[in-house]
């Protein structure tokens, strides 16, 4: 078993954006093997990918392995299949306008409004390929999960070391969330409790541009984050965005251009701009809920549970409930004065008890309680006066 340290992202003092992307389609027109590789191969691109879908239909194949042994087979005797190059092919990919200055400017507005913007990667394509890319050689990625080769001494892809398809892209949320970004380290499966996850999904973007994308955009939009469809500014084809819309996937969808000022810049900002007023709100939340939590170590299970009953009193609005509450505080007996006086002014200040106030199991409540009041001063005494006088005054008993 291996006893490697993984490093792990702790919780800052700012809340953390986490913007997390598809590769291909959504930062690039087209797929990346087909500017540049497949062609390498002698294949046109349709034939290409028939050829690797095929191998997945006939074998019962990962599409995602087929189009890797489909890549790794054809590249024999024709190019070096090596990390090298594919990085090199990588580093011929178009990227969509805007792209190459998109995500420095995100990260400078974040810090302008006190957030800490990262961007991830989240693609079936190949990491190769996406680090062969200038933006990721300068630096764009806090992360880039896709999948990857295998390389023997001599740098030749031998074997598949990671896959990543739709249904798997999901657990690197998870990752990204609790801040265990190593694909190997286990601690994403410890539980960490609401306040302690550095990026809760509320603070994630997803932004992608088909069907594969859907199990994030699902996951993040059911925790309240926000995804994104993305469509080619050129062609104008809203057909798929308009479907994830149709379906619930997505949020908003946008044009794929990443220039300032454009749709999608404005629609990033201004959920910065809301990440930055509704985590002070959580952070309070968690504060007020922390003091409550030290509050009720210092209270034992008895007095929490009359004082549940005194507010369930308080708030009833059925004659059920009060009934329900009227039983349960029957069960008690050591009412201290404080609270017998509490018990008197809810059923003075609420109408509702003051009118139940004949019936039988209430009246007996109350009644009994007043025989084991003291009259320690002229306010007690006015007060048990005065509920007398109400019960008096009720003539239903049951």
């Amino acid at each position: 078993m291996s006893k490697k340290e993984y490093i792990r992202k702790c919780k800052e003092e700012n809340p953390v954006v986490a913007i997390c992307y598809d590769f291909d389609k959504t930062l690039t027109p087209d797929d990346m093997q087909a500017q540049g590789y497949i062609q390498s191969v002698g294949y046109d691109v349709a034939d290409f990918w028939q050829k690797s879908n095929g191998i997945a239909e006939e074998n019962d194949m990962d599409q995602n392995l087929a189009y890797m042994y489909t890549m790794k087979e054809e590249s024999e005797g024709k190019i070096l299949f090596t990390k090298e190059k594919l990085a090199e092919y990588g580093s011929k990919v178009q990227l969509f306008p805007g792209v190459e200055q998109w995500f420095e400017r995100i990260r400078e507005y974040g810090k302008e409004k006190k957030v800490i913007v990262e961007h991830y990667i989240i693609s079936s394509g190949l990491k190769e390929m996406i680090e062969g890319t200038s933006v990721a050689k300068n630096g764009a990625f806090e992360k880039i999960y896709a999948s990857s080769f295998y390389y023997n001494k001599k740098e030749v892809a031998v074997w598949p070391a990671q896959v990543v398809n739709y249904t798997n892209k999901t657990q690197f949320l998870f990752r990204i969330e609790k801040g265990v970004l190593d694909i190997n380290d286990p601690g994403v499966n410890e539980s960490f409790s609401p306040e302690e996850m550095r990026v809760p999904f509320r603070n994630m973007i997803y932004i992608g541009d088909s069907d594969t994308d859907i199990p994030c955009m699902k996951l993040v939009n059911s925790y309240g984050g926000h995804s994104i469809g993305v469509y080619n500014a050129e062609s104008k084809d809203k057909t798929k965005v308009y479907k994830m819309m149709r379906d619930g996937r997505i949020k908003y969808f946008v044009p794929a251009d990443y220039t300032e000022n454009s749709e999608l810049d404005i629609l990033i900002k201004n959920i910065i701009d809301r990440t930055a007023t509704n985590e002070v709100l959580e952070t309070l939340h968690y504060q007020y809920k922390n003091e409550q939590i030290n509050a009720d170590k210092n209270v034992n299970e008895s007095e929490r549970k009359k004082s549940d009953l005194l507010i369930a009193l308080e708030n009833s609005d059925t004659f059920k409930r009060t009934h329900s509450v009227i039983s349960d505080l029957k069960k008690i007996d050591d009412w201290t004065m404080e609270e017998q006086i509490r018990l008197i002014k809810i059923a003075l200040d609420n109408s509702q008890i003051r009118y139940l106030l004949g019936d039988y199991d209430v009246k007996r409540f109350y009644e009994n309680l007043l025989d084991n009041m003291e009259n320690e001063t002229s306010e007690i005494e006015n007060l048990k006066t005065e509920l007398l006088h109400e019960i008096k005054k009720k003539k239903r008993f049951s």
